[in-house]
């Protein structure tokens, strides 16, 4: 018996973005986790970290990356890196990351976001 694709719950997140502000290395990674499983557990379609503010990633915090990318393709969803610092760039080229995870260069949109060390901003949903 074969069962159609599953598609997001109707109340699901389609995007949200997570802005790093600081290092992303072993002694802040916990926190990240912690905001990310919560972020993962909105269902959202797409997840967006935005690394323009980060400056240093440690090999936990790749490995973090790389785990949230495949907690997202389990379900169809897409994870993609904005803006890391052309060392950063390096260092997730040598990682490979790019071969899985769309590592782009754009502005950041504009919109309300929450305070703190990772701060995590919804997209509002599009009306059909």
């Amino acid at each position: 018996m074969t069962l159609p694709p599953q598609s997001a719950p109707e109340g699901a997140v389609p995007h949200v973005r997570v802005d790093i502000t600081e290092e992303l290395d072993l002694a802040g990674l916990s926190e990240v986790a912690l905001v990310l499983d919560r972020v993962l557990a909105l269902a959202p379609r797409e997840v967006t970290i935005d690394l323009a503010d980060c400056r240093h990633v440690d090999p936990a915090a790749i490995a973090l990356l790389f785990d949230v990318h495949r907690r997202l393709a389990r379900r169809q969803g897409l994870l993609t890196v904005r803006n890391p610092h052309p060392r950063i760039r390096r260092i997730l080229d040598t990682a490979r990351l790019g071969d899985s995870v769309s590592i782009v260069h754009t502005p950041r949109p504009d919109g309300p976001t929450a305070r703190g060390r990772a701060r995590v901003t919804a997209t509002p949903r599009e009306v059909s």
